[in-house]
């Protein structure tokens, strides 16, 4: 397995962003960067557990996937347009006396609705897994290791860089309008992805 070609590609791929950073970013301004934690453990090991499950299984996967895909991918944009209206929310009086950092469980869940998190664990799955059966959960357990060592100083980055702007939004003001601009761009993720998945299936220009 070339392993600098597999750390660059999961560094690269997880640092990068996405759906999960843009709410690491935000939770880290919203809650800080300890209450962030058990989001950050979530997605690494909710990832890193996905790479494992997909490698593992993938010719199965591939023909599952075919029939799945749309649905999932469809789901997780909807989950996360659900998302986008909450971080939006977080930043007015009310929204922010009920907000909560998403959890451990809760992360990890979503990296199975997470187009992003799909396109990376497939490709790893593709490209760095073995030919042969021999040794290939050997390989898997390799790469789900790889994922979860690699991936959380990666998206560390961002929960830290949003609890580092949180001392230049204490004024409620600037609060909401960070809220409702990182919102609205993951609202437009979203639809993005939704919109890529679905052109193939409508013919859409």
């Amino acid at each position: 397995m070339p392993e600098f070609a597999l750390l660059s590609y999961v560094a690269l791929m997880s640092i990068t962003p996405g759906p999960n950073n843009l709410m690491l970013a935000s939770s880290g301004v919203n809650f800080g960067f300890r209450r962030t934690l058990p989001h950050m453990l979530g997605i690494s090991l909710g990832c890193a557990l996905q790479v494992f499950i997909v490698a593992m299984l993938l010719a199965q996967m591939l023909g599952w996937l075919e029939t799945w895909r749309l649905p999932l991918a469809v789901a997780g944009c909807v989950y996360l347009l659900w998302l986008s209206w909450t971080l939006a929310m977080a930043g007015l009086p009310e929204g922010r006396a009920q907000a909560r950092p998403l959890g451990f469980v809760g992360a990890a869940m979503f990296q199975w609705l997470n187009p992003k998190a799909w396109v990376m664990v497939l490709n790893a799955s593709i490209l760095f897994m073995p030919a042969k059966a021999d040794g290939r959960m050997a390989a898997a357990l390799l790469l789900a290791l790889v994922f979860a060592v690699v991936n959380l100083p990666c998206i560390s980055v961002w929960a830290w860089g949003g609890e580092k702007l949180r001392r230049w939004l204490q004024r409620p003001e600037a609060l909401l309008v960070y809220n409702l601009s990182m919102g609205g761009m993951m609202a437009a993720t979203a639809l993005w992805l939704m919109y890529d998945e679905l052109q193939p299936v409508l013919g859409w220009i």
